[in-house]
C-alpha cells in the first residue's frame, strides 16, 4: 500500500487513530461508533473489505510513524474529504440517489464526479466504473463494497468454479450429483485386487507401519496411522485429521473429520491446506523486512478455541459436564435481546476466534447433535442465552439407527457396526453406486473379503447408506432426513420443490431438537410471546423448535434469499395454524438502519435474533473453497453481526 493511499483513506481515521487501531484488534465492538460516516463502518463489514478496516489500521501501526503522520501533507484532500462526506450523508437505501437527475447533463456530471472521487481514494478506474456500472450511482455504500470486493477478489488466487452458482437453486444439476458419489468408487479391477488381497497398492510408510506394527514397536500416534490406513484411507489424509484434531482424538471422530474432509473435496471445495501459504493481502512494491513480517503476521492466526471431546457443549439430556458450568457474560452481551448464533464446528484456523471476537468474546458451545438424535452433526453455536433450567423437547427422538429404521435391522449385517449415521448432507448416492455394492456383495458367499467390507463401509458412511433388503442399501429419503433432523414430515414436500431442493434445504438447516434444547430456556422468559428476526433462516429450524416449544411465535421477520426455503417456512406457518405475523425478505443488503428502526417502532423491538450465515466456505459439502469468513457466502456473518447491532441500538 502506498502512503498515497494510506493519505486517501485517513479520512477514516482522524485525530483518534491510535484509539481506533487498539479498538479494531481487542475487539471490534466500539469500531462502528467512533466514526460518522456510516458509510466506511458499514462498508467493513461488507463481503472481501474486513481487510480496509483491519489490516489499514496495522499497516499504520507497524509502518508510519507517528512523525511521518504528522508531517503529511493531508490538506491536499479536502476535496476528496469534501466529496466522501457528502457520500456519507446520502441516505443508505437503495431507493434515493446520490445526486439529482432532472437533467442528463447534471447526470453525466455526477458519474465523473462519482468516478473521480472513488479513483482519487486509490482504485482502479476499471473497478470503479465496473462497480457503478453494476449498481448504478444511487448509493455509495453498494458501490464502495463492490468496489472493494472486485478489489480482493483480483487479489486472490483463481478458484477452481462450482458447478452450481447458487447451490439451494430448483436447478441444481441432479447429473451433478449422481456423478459425484461414482467418482470415487472403485472399478472392478480395483475390486478384483480386494478380492484377491493384493498388497501392491500399498505406500511405503503403509509397509513401514506394518512391519513396526510386527515389531511390536509402535507408538500410539503410529497405531492410529496404521488402523485408518488398514481401513482405506490415505496416510496423508490421516495425517492431516491428527494434526486438527490432536493425537489424543478416538477413531471414530477421526473418521469423521476425514470422511467431511473427502466429501468437501469431492464436491470442488477444500482439502486441508498450510494455513501459513502466504497471500496477497496489500498492495504496493515496499519489500522491508517490517512489511514480510507484518504481512506473515495477518496470516499466522494462533488458534485458542478448540473443539471439546465430547462434544457436548455446556450439557445435553444424557450426558452433562464433570463440572458445574459457571459463566458470565460482558454486560453489552446480556439479554435481551438475545442472540443465537449457528456454524460447522469443524472451520479452517481461526474462523471460531473470529467470530467469537465479534460476538462479544462469548465462548462458543460445540455440541454434536448425536445426543440428540441418531445422526451425528457437529456444530458450534454463540448466544447469550441462560444456561440453566434446559429441557429437551418430547417425546424424545429416535436415538440410533435401529430405533429409528426398525425395519433395516433384519437385513443389518454383522460387520456394520454402525448405530449412529453421520452427518446428513446435501448430496445423495447415485444407484449406480448402490447397485454396485449389491453385485459385489452377491459374488461373495457368506460375508464378503475385509477389504470389500472396508470398502462397502467407506461409501456406507460417505453417503450415510442404510440396509433394505438382502446385499441392498439405499440412500435416505427426504421424509426420512426430516424425521432425523426433527420436522414434522413432509415439512419440505410439495409446493413445486424438487427432490434435490429438498435434500439441498435439508442438508444446510438446524437439527431442531438440538435448537430447542437451547432455547427451552426462552419459555419462562416470554410466557405471552415473543419476537424473532431469524437471519438467513433456512427452512425454518429456530422456528419450528420454538414452536415445538410451546412459545407463541408473534411475529417473525425472516431473511432468506432462496425462494424455495421462503415456501417451504411460509406453508409450514400456514399450516400450523398460526397466529402472529410473518414478514420475509429476500436480500439482506436491504436490511439498513432505517429498515431496523422502522420494524423496531412496528413490533415493539425483537426479542431473539437466531441464524448462521451459510457455511459454504467453511466445511463439509457444497464448498466452493476454503475462505473461511472471507468467502462469497460465509462472509454473511459479518451482516449477522451488523444487523445484531443495530437491533440492539435501536432496542435501548
Amino acid at each position: 500500500m502506498t502512503m498515497q493511499r494510506v493519505r486517501s483513506l485517513y479520512w477514516v481515521i482522524s485525530d483518534q487513530w491510535r484509539r481506533w487501531c487498539y479498538s479494531l484488534r481487542e475487539g471490534f465492538l466500539s469500531f462502528g461508533f467512533l466514526f460518522e460516516e456510516e458509510e466506511f463502518r458499514v462498508g467493513v463489514w461488507r463481503s472481501g473489505v474486513k481487510w480496509l478496516g483491519v489490516l489499514l489500521a496495522e499497516f499504520l501501526v507497524a509502518n508510519v510513524s507517528e512523525g511521518d503522520i504528522s508531517d503529511i501533507d493531508w490538506t491536499s484532500d479536502e476535496e476528496s474529504e469534501t466529496n466522501l462526506e457528502a457520500v456519507a450523508s446520502a441516505n443508505p437505501t437503495c431507493t434515493e440517489t446520490i445526486v439529482g437527475n432532472e437533467e442528463a447533463s447534471s447526470s453525466n456530471a455526477a458519474r465523473s464526479k462519482m468516478i473521480g472521487h472513488f479513483v482519487g481514494m486509490g482504485f482502479a478506474e476499471k473497478l470503479v466504473l465496473k462497480a457503478i456500472d453494476e449498481n448504478g450511482e444511487g448509493n455509495p455504500d453498494l458501490i464502495l463494497s463492490c468496489i472493494l470486493t472486485f478489489s480482493t477478489l483480483e487479489e486472490s488466487p483463481p478458484q477452481q468454479l462450482s458447478t452450481n452458482s447458487d447451490p439451494c437453486s430448483s436447478g441444481y444439476n441432479e447429473n451433478f450429483l449422481n456423478d459425484l458419489s461414482d467418482m470415487d468408487s472403485w472399478s472392478e479391477d480395483e475390486l478384483e485386487v480386494c478380492l484377491k488381497g493384493n498388497d501392491a497398492y500399498k505406500s511405503e510408510k503403509h509397509k513401514m507401519l506394518l512391519s513396526l506394527a510386527e515389531s511390536g514397536s509402535l507408538s500410539e500416534k503410529e497405531e492410529k496411522l496404521l488402523t485408518l490406513a488398514n481401513m482405506g484411507y490415505a496416510l496423508e489424509d490421516v495425517e492431516i485429521a491428527l494434526e486438527r484434531c490432536g493425537p489424543e482424538t478416538p477413531v471414530d471422530d477421526l473418521l469423521e473429520f476425514i470422511r467431511v474432509a473427502q466429501m468437501a473435496r469431492e464436491e470442488d471445495c477444500y482439502l486441508p491446506e498450510d494455513d501459513l501459504k502466504p497471500k496477497h493481502i496489500l498492495s504496493g512494491s515496499s519489500k522491508s523486512k517490517k512489511r514480510k513480517h507484518f504481512e506473515m503476521k495477518k496470516n499466522v492466526i494462533e488458534e485458542s478455541i478448540r473443539l471439546p471431546n465430547p462434544m457436548i457443549g455446556f450439557g445435553v439430556p444424557s450426558m452433562q459436564p464433570p463440572e458445574r458450568v459457571h459463566r458470565s457474560l460482558p454486560q453489552e452481551a446480556k439479554g435481551p435481546p438475545y442472540f443465537y448464533y449457528e456454524n460447522v464446528a469443524l472451520t479452517p484456523k481461526g474462523v471460531w476466534d473470529t467470530i467469537s471476537r465479534f460476538l462479544y468474546d462469548i465462548e462458543p458451545e460445540f455440541v454434536d447433535s448425536k445426543f440428540f438424535s441418531a445422526c451425528a452433526r457437529k456444530r458450534g453455536y454463540i448466544h447469550n442465552l441462560p444456561i440453566e433450567n434446559r429441557f429437551p423437547l418430547v417425546p424424545l427422538p429416535p436415538l440410533t439407527i435401529q430405533q429409528a429404521f426398525p425395519l433395516s435391522k433384519r437385513w443389518w449385517p454383522s460387520w456394520d457396526p454402525r448405530d449412529k449415521l453421520n452427518c446428513i448432507q446435501t448430496a445423495i448416492a447415485s444407484a449406480k453406486l448402490t447397485e454396485r455394492i449389491r453385485t459385489v456383495l452377491e459374488r461373495s458367499d457368506g460375508d464378503p473379503p475385509e477389504a470389500i467390507q472396508r470398502y462397502i463401509m467407506e461409501q456406507c458412511r460417505k453417503w450415510n447408506l442404510v440396509w433394505v433388503g438382502r446385499n441392498k442399501v439405499a440412500p435416505l429419503e427426504p421424509d426420512e432426513v426430516e424425521m432425523l433432523l426433527g420436522f414434522p414430515k413432509n415439512h419440505t414436500r410439495g409446493g413445486g420443490i424438487s427432490r434435490t431442493d429438498r435434500y439441498k434445504s435439508l442438508g444446510n438447516s438446524f437439527q431442531v431438537d438440538t435448537v430447542a434444547y437451547h432455547l427451552s430456556v426462552l419459555k419462562d422468559i416470554f410466557p405471552h410471546g415473543i419476537n424473532v428476526l431469524s437471519l438467513f433462516s433456512g427452512i425454518g429450524g429456530a422456528e419450528v423448535a420454538l414452536h415445538r416449544l410451546g412459545i407463541k411465535l408473534k411475529n417473525v421477520v425472516s431473511i432468506e434469499k432462496s425462494k424455495a426455503n421462503r415456501d417451504i417456512v411460509r406453508s409450514w406457518w400456514e399450516q400450523t395454524n398460526q397466529t402472529g405475523t410473518l414478514i420475509d425478505f429476500d436480500d439482506v443488503t436491504l436490511f439498513d438502519s432505517a429498515r431496523v428502526e422502522q420494524l423496531t417502532s412496528t413490533i415493539g423491538g425483537f426479542d431473539l435474533v437466531v441464524g448462521g450465515s451459510p457455511c459454504n466456505n467453511l466445511a463439509g459439502s457444497n464448498r466452493v473453497s476454503r475462505d473461511g469468513l472471507e468467502g462469497k457466502e460465509s462472509s454473511l456473518f459479518y451482516d449477522y453481526f451488523r444487523i445484531l447491532d443495530l437491533v440492539k441500538i435501536y432496542r435501548q
